[in-house]
């Protein structure tokens, strides 16, 4: 079975609540629900792990190189400098999906560059909640051979 890990970086949590006229207005829980929805319908196992804590999203990146066939990640702010978890992404052999649901190049200029997307197979922005759904299913495709 393909096992895919759905990795949310800071702030994440506070989504729904958090400037809702750039993040949606969907909890976290609400967009977790409807990935595992999505991963329900292709027989895929799904797994969500959110954190504010860099170092968090690290050890789990190390971990899930044991169990998972991919990672979407939206890394939050730690996309913009966060060399760390850039290097951590390096260094296991599944791809990983850069996500984000706000359109982060009609943005704030600090926000244009991801110092984690040179480690990255791909990245998708801009669609809200449905980013983690494009990142998944892009995953799924490499999984298969697809793309």
């Amino acid at each position: 079975m393909t096992t895919f890990l759905v990795l949310h970086g800071p702030n994440l949590n506070l989504t729904g609540d958090r400037e809702p006229e750039i993040y949606g207005q969907l909890s976290l829980q609400a967009i977790n629900e409807r990935l595992f929805g999505w991963a329900e319908h292709r027989t895929i196992e799904l797994r969500a792990f959110q954190s504010n804590h860099e170092g968090a999203l690290i050890d789990s990146l190390h971990e899930c190189r044991a169990w998972a066939d991919g990672v979407v990640l939206n890394a939050g702010a730690l996309t913009h400098y966060s060399f760390a978890l850039r290097d951590a992404i390096a260094a296991i052999p599944i791809p990983v999906v850069e996500v984000h649901m706000s359109h982060v190049a009609n943005r704030e200029p600090f926000r244009h560059t991801s110092v984690i997307a040179p480690a990255c197979s791909g990245q998708i922005s801009g669609f809200g909640w449905f980013s983690y759904v494009l990142g998944l299913e892009a995953l799924f495709r490499l999984a298969k051979g697809e793309t």
